[in-house]
């Protein structure tokens, strides 16, 4: 049952990703270009699932236990740090560079485009350079105990 909810959540993100035209990079960098060729209409996607969003906590919330888990999964880390902050940019900068965010983008892999084949492969690139820095400047743990 919980592959079939799976199944039909991922459906319903990918056809609202295509409906609403978050898979096309250019309408997404035309929303970004205020001086230009701008469009407004992007707005009301982000306004629509944000009421979407609301209502779904609401609802999911509103419950004692999640349908399929024991208990919700909800971070704790509330903390605004550097980290956050970079990845927030990075972030910023290749939805404004590439025109896809990675929600976006991975409807669009069944397009079969080069373009979304080659954002999802730096995608992956970067999650994986990304743990490896954290690896890196992570504090290490030792065995005493």
């Amino acid at each position: 049952m919980r592959l079939i909810a799976t199944y039909l959540i991922g459906l319903i993100f990918g056809v609202g990703i295509s409906i609403s035209g978050m898979a096309n990079p250019a309408k997404v960098l035309n929303f970004f270009d205020i001086v230009g060729t701008w469009d407004p209409s992007l707005i009301f996607v982000m306004g629509g699932a944000l009421v979407t969003t609301f209502i779904g906590y609401k609802l999911v919330f509103g419950r004692s236990a999640p349908i399929f888990e024991p208990d919700f999964q909800v971070p704790v880390n509330r903390t605004i740090d550097a980290r956050l902050i970079g990845g927030s940019a990075v972030f910023g900068i290749g939805w404004g560079i590439a025109g896809f965010c990675p929600g976006g983008a991975l409807p669009a892999l069944g397009t079969g485009r080069w373009e979304v084949v080659a954002f999802t492969a730096a995608l992956v690139a970067g999650i994986l350079l990304a743990k490896f820095i954290q690896s890196l400047t992570a504090p290490r743990r030792t065995n005493a105990a």
